[in-house]
């Protein structure tokens, strides 16, 4: 394919993509074939990609993959954590001690637990765009590019009976649709301990040499039967070995390798400090109510989990971002197609002052942070936290914006999206009160800090109480836990919402108004400029190396490449590509053993992998390192080999490399996965499921 003008005067600055490192996380209608073909001598044929595509499946959160005929799927322990503590009971932690079905029928049911398979894409990018009149502001635009991919959505699935999402890629280079197949019947099989699942707990977590057995078997449920999938990964025999090329398929949450220097700058100084600061405080609150008892502990243990990985990972991206040479990058980049745009008088028309505009709507992303993060109703935010006052929010302003025409809905509300929101309230899966009471009180009281008394957020929701009073008040009295609670007053419109006495519902009518003026402003002065203007900063860059490229990480389904590969650590130490199990009762007595577990619990050992540790082959790999290119969200990930055979899953990826969801370094960026024949043999000689394990390899 021949270069345009614009790409010519780029090649001496950018390195052409097959000359690159194994970096990308490809999309799986644009696989570089030919790249991994010059560098590795493999080809992947359609076949090849059809079966990894269809075997991969979506956690919440995470990835996993069909490994048998009868429906068994594989993703992490720390992925399906939540799952596993939501059928758990204070006589029964299964989190904490395990749990295997000695046979199918005491499989157990996790109600709302939904997996998603991908099984077709369509670029819809022409009508999208088509939907964009001349002279709209850049509020405008946004607005109308959202309606037509919600009502693109609304048509797919009624053609399809398929479950569709809208999928922007390249910052809105190219729009698609995603058709999933999803399963709603998925039944948890087997989980070892946790202790052993996250053996080091937070402080190894990000590090490597690690010793983690990172995984979890659920099974797929279809009319009461065990799902057969038309594609499966079966475990490998052999395993892996030292330089071996693998692949990884998976879903990365989100990356930030497309913004400008402007975004990247703001949140080296601001934003992922703000947010450290933000989850420190979340952590604190959640450990003291932790302490009060051991249900209490039991309880909180996911949501304290979650928030020390958040920490870690945020604080390895901030480090990665604090390097000098790294910004270097990004800034050399950008002078450098800025430069070229210079060059051609009709992209200068139209992206030339895009940076500038991008830099403004920075500016104003600082001084809107705090009201954003308390007042929105976005992920993160004070309402994001409370899973019962998400729901409420959710009835109060479906009542509201189902009078509305379509077009001017907010947008999980128009007609295209109507269904997966729907579906969000009405999930069953539980809301654990004495979290969300925990959680609202702490964010209450961050508000009150950080705002101040006298805003007029604060005043309105706490009303001359504390912030303890108005969360125990709201959460106590709610009903909002129960799903029917939730589907009646979504039935019952306006009338019924209006009506509504529920404590969480009047707490929602005061948080709605607030919540609709920051969105709407940062709308205007923000998101609105980074879409049109990213996105035009980006059509740049596309019309350089247009698919050549991959695109930012968006949750969707990736492909990734690299071999089994060591680096040099933060201490400049050569990191060993395998640890096996014997390394792990090594770092167990050499942290004092279960005797030390007041001082040193993250390295104990249950009892029963101390009294069946002379039935291992302690020389079994058991953890590995290798250089694919991932970020959260690949947790779960299958790692396959040429054969398209299971040699590991994907749990962790390295602290130096954190950078990563910024700037990719090929000298840090490394995964790390739980090696297939650690499952096994840890199926076999101590979780009592040689049966699965014999399911696993096909016998």
């Amino acid at each position: 394919m021949r270069l345009n003008a614009l790409a010519l005067s780029l090649v001496s600055v950018f390195a052409l993509p097959a000359l690159r490192a194994d970096e990308g996380m490809w999309t799986f209608d644009n696989i570089p074939v030919q790249q991994i073909k010059a560098k590795y001598g493999v080809t992947l044929d359609a076949a090849w990609l059809k079966n990894l595509q269809l075997a991969t499946v979506r956690f919440p959160g995470g990835t996993g993959a069909f490994v048998s005929r009868d429906g068994l799927v594989v993703t992490n322990h720390h992925v399906g954590r939540s799952a596993i503590a939501q059928v758990s009971t204070a006589q029964a932690d299964l989190v904490k001690n395990g749990f295997t079905a000695a046979r199918r029928s005491q499989e157990i049911k996790v109600p709302g637990l939904e997996l998603m398979m991908l099984v077709s894409m369509k670029d819809v990018t022409a009508r999208v765009n088509g939907a964009v009149k001349p002279g709209m502001a850049d509020q405008e635009a946004l607005a109308a590019r959202l309606n037509a991919l919600a009502d693109l959505r609304r048509t797919e699935e009624a053609k399809t009976g398929l479950t569709c999402e809208p999928v922007t890629l390249y910052q809105g280079g190219e729009y698609w649709l995603y058709r999933y197949k999803k399963f709603g019947d998925v039944r948890l099989v087997a989980a070892p301990e946790l202790q052993v699942a996250a053996f080091g707990g937070d402080p190894d977590n990000y590090t490597y040499p690690r010793h983690n057995l990172d995984f979890s078997l659920f099974r797929v449920y279809e009319d009461g039967k065990p799902y057969r999938p038309e594609a499966i990964l079966p475990f490998s025999a052999k395993g892996v070995a030292m330089g071996e090329l693998t692949f990884i398929s998976g879903h990365p949450g989100i990356t930030y390798r497309q913004q400008t220097y402007a975004q990247m700058a703001y949140a080296r100084d601001i934003g992922i400090p703000f947010q450290l600061h933000t989850l420190e405080r979340q952590k604190q609150a959640l450990q003291a109510f932790s302490a009060t008892s051991p249900e209490a502990r039991r309880l909180a243990a996911e949501a304290i989990y979650g928030i020390e990985n958040g920490h870690k990972r945020l604080s390895g991206q901030l480090l990665g971002l604090a390097k000098p040479e790294n910004l270097k990058k990004v800034a050399a980049a950008e002078a450098a197609l800025k430069a070229a745009v210079a060059k051609d008088p009709a992209l200068q028309a139209r992206v030339g002052e895009s940076w500038g505009r991008v830099a403004l709507a920075v500016e104003r992303q600082k001084a809107l942070l705090k009201e954003a993060t308390y007042l929105d109703s976005g992920r993160g935010t004070l309402v994001g936290r409370v899973a019962a006052l998400r729901h409420a929010l959710t009835l109060v302003r479906l009542a509201d914006e189902l009078a509305k025409p379509s077009a001017e809905r907010l947008s999980e509300f128009s007609d295209g999206n109507l269904k997966a929101t729907r579906a969000q309230l009405l999930s069953p899966r539980p809301v654990q009160k004495p979290i969300d009471t925990t959680l609202l009180a702490a964010g209450l009281q961050e508000a009150q800090d950080e705002l101040g008394a006298e805003h007029p957020f604060v005043k309105a929701l706490l009303a001359g109480q504390s912030p303890e009073a108005v969360a125990q008040a709201a959460v106590a009295g709610t009903k909002l836990d129960d799903p029917a609670v939730r589907k009646a007053l979504a039935e019952g419109g306006k009338a019924a919402l209006d009506a509504s006495t529920d404590p969480m519902i009047l707490l929602a009518r005061k948080v709605d108004p607030f919540g609709r003026a920051i969105h709407q402003r940062l709308e205007a002065e923000v998101t609105g400029v980074f879409n049109e203007h990213g996105g035009r900063i980006a059509e740049a860059r596309f019309k350089a190396f247009g698919r050549g490229v991959y695109p930012d990480a968006t949750f969707t389904l990736r492909l990734g490449y690299g071999p089994v590969a060591t680096y040099a650590n933060g201490t400049g130490t050569l990191a060993q590509p395998f640890t096996t199990f014997m390394g792990m009762y090594d770092r167990h007595l050499g942290w004092g053993g279960n005797a030390a577990a007041a001082e040193h619990g993250a390295w104990t050992l249950p009892e029963r992998w101390l009294k069946r540790q002379s039935k291992l082959d302690l020389t079994t790999p058991f953890n590995f390192i290798y250089a694919c290119d991932t970020v959260g969200g690949n947790s779960g990930s299958p790692v396959v080999n040429v054969k398209g055979e299971f040699v590991g899953i994907n749990f962790d990826s390295v602290f130096e490399g954190q950078g990563g969801y910024y700037v990719y370094d090929p000298d840090t960026k490394r995964a790390v996965a739980t090696d297939a024949r650690a499952i096994l043999e840890a199926l076999r000689k101590i979780m009592d499921a040689g049966y699965l394990a014999d399911e696993l390899v096909g016998k």
